[in-house]
């Protein structure tokens, strides 16, 4: 059988795809082929139309396989109907997060001959298997059938054991241009899961269905799965004597600082046997200074938290991220003691969310002094207790919700036009708010930007509003050379770093 996987990656940051890497492992084993389009034009240029349907028709494959989040749903759709008119015979699949929050509307759809909730490595490989031998897949696992009319969900299996899954394959990716297009960032995996049920993300739903259909507790589910330490070390040194030009490694776990006694274990071999430096992600309740000192001293450079709000109100009552500002202050406190560059996510333009509350996650960076921090504008993905709370308030304009393809450039909530305004401005140019609230010797000049950007009417902000990024470097490389500290615009167009780290990095 032959396996044609289809990830469409348009309009947003590159990705690697983890599942689809570990489902094609698992299918070779199995005896069958697979290959794969990655739909990202900063990897190469889109096809048009035309183009896509030939490439699948010329790759003629038994199986056409989907892998999809919500700001690729569109895309997605129109992907798979031109996929079903290339290859009629074909079996037409999708998986992804976006199914697995939203499968029955993936279902309903009709686009697809069946619809794959949750971890399906296994479950993937059997469905091939059944459609190579000629058997009715329709029982399978994690699936979602449409019949008569109505979507039917099968139940789930249980979630792998990470340790039996064999190395991911990365030779269906054009690898080695990945990590260029990264600047030698590769990403990789060392546990799954993650203890918390934040409102904003598919996690709570995907727990949800996997204890309902598998009649289990949290704890029993195992729902928080490591990579045997050994089986993380050997897939390392295969991608460094495998490829070249990786400079950072970094682990996409939901909560990398999860088991102390697993950071502890991995920093240990870790030390013994590479030198890159790598970057993980912690959570401020699960962070102290053992964890600290156990990843400084095996090269970790960059350790992330999940900020999100600086108002405890919104994030215990629309986010449920139960968290004080003092923790968040004492997580990044600790990184940057120990040596390493601490690093936070923010959301803004949140359901219910004021004025005040958007400048108390200004102030909450100003005081605390990441390294960095990330900002986007929240997104309700469908399915999601957010997507309620959002929906119930009547914040989304559903419309541009539907045309989104990231949740970096806009948001999708409806606000009265104050609060639109001013959170347009503060996603434009987060960095010169924080400069302007911190009590750093450039806050004086960064108050006056700030005060003459609130004061633009809308019209006048539209005009000035493209000119601030080449404004923005022009103001830091001028700050740098009078040695003030700053945070300015760096990496990615939503990211804010202070120039501490940048300048040194440069030199």
């Amino acid at each position: 059988m032959k396996i044609l996987f289809i990830y469409p990656n348009a309009g947003s940051q590159i990705g690697f795809n983890y599942g689809v890497s570990h489902i094609s492992s698992l299918l070779k084993l199995s005896g069958h082929s697979v290959e794969l389009i990655q739909l990202c034009e900063e990897i190469s240029p889109l096809p048009d139309d035309a183009q896509f349907f030939e490439t699948v028709k010329a790759s003629n494959p038994d199986i056409v396989g989907f892998s999809t989040v919500t700001n690729q749903w569109n895309y997605t759709k129109k992907l798979a109907a031109l996929a079903r008119k290339a290859c009629p015979e074909a079996k037409i699949v999708c998986g992804g997060a976006h199914a697995t929050i939203a499968g029955e509307e993936t279902a309903m759809s009709g686009l697809f001959d069946c619809v794959f909730v949750g971890e399906c490595e296994e479950t993937f490989r059997d469905y091939a298997d059944c459609i190579a031998e000629g058997r009715d897949p329709k029982n399978i696992s994690n699936g979602i059938y449409l019949d008569q009319g109505k979507a039917v969900s099968n139940p789930v299996r249980l979630l792998p054991d990470l340790s039996r899954l064999p190395m991911k394959d990365y030779s269906i990716f054009d690898f080695q241009k990945l990590i260029d297009a990264k600047h030698g960032w590769v990403g990789l995996m060392a546990s799954r899961g993650c203890p918390f049920s934040c409102t904003y993300c598919f996690n709570h739903k995907m727990v949800q269905k996997y204890r309902r259909d598998l009649a289990c507790s949290f704890k029993d589910l195992n729902y928080i799965r490591h990579f045997p330490v050994p089986q993380v070390m050997d897939e390392i040194s295969f991608l460094l004597s495998s490829y070249k030009n990786i400079k950072m490694f970094i682990f996409d776990d939901d909560l990398f600082t999860y088991r102390q006694d697993y950071v502890a274990e991995f920093c240990s071999e870790y030390r013994k046997r590479f030198t890159q430096p790598f970057v993980v992600n912690g959570h401020v309740g699960f962070f102290d200074e053992r964890r600290a000192s156990d990843l400084a001293s095996a090269n970790c450079k960059i350790v992330k938290f999940g900020l999100e709000s600086g108002s405890e109100k919104i994030r215990r009552q629309i986010m449920n991220r139960h968290m004080s500002n003092e923790s968040i202050g004492d997580a990044i406190s600790m990184v940057n003691s120990a040596g390493m560059h601490s690093s936070v996510f923010v959301m803004i333009g949140l359901p219910h969310e004021n004025k005040d509350d958007l400048m108390a996650t200004v102030k909450l960076l100003a005081r605390s002094r990441p390294g960095r921090f990330r900002w986007t504008f929240f997104f309700p993905f469908p399915g999601t207790e957010s997507h309620e709370i959002a929906s119930k308030g009547n914040f989304i304009d559903f419309k541009k919700m539907d045309d989104l393809v990231n949740f970096t450039d806009e948001s999708c909530l409806i606000f009265d036009e104050e609060q639109s305004l001013f959170l347009d401005k503060v996603g434009a140019i987060l960095p010169w708010f924080v400069n302007a609230e911190s009590e750093m010797d450039c806050s004086p000049f960064y108050r006056k930007k700030v005060s003459d950007i609130i004061a633009l009417t809308r019209r006048e902000w539209e005009q000035r509003k493209p000119l601030l990024r080449d404004e923005d470097r022009q103001i830091s490389s001028k700050m740098g050379a009078m040695g003030l500290s700053h945070y300015a615009v760096k990496y990615n167009r939503f990211m804010g770093v202070i120039s501490d780290f940048f300048l040194n990095e440069r030199d």
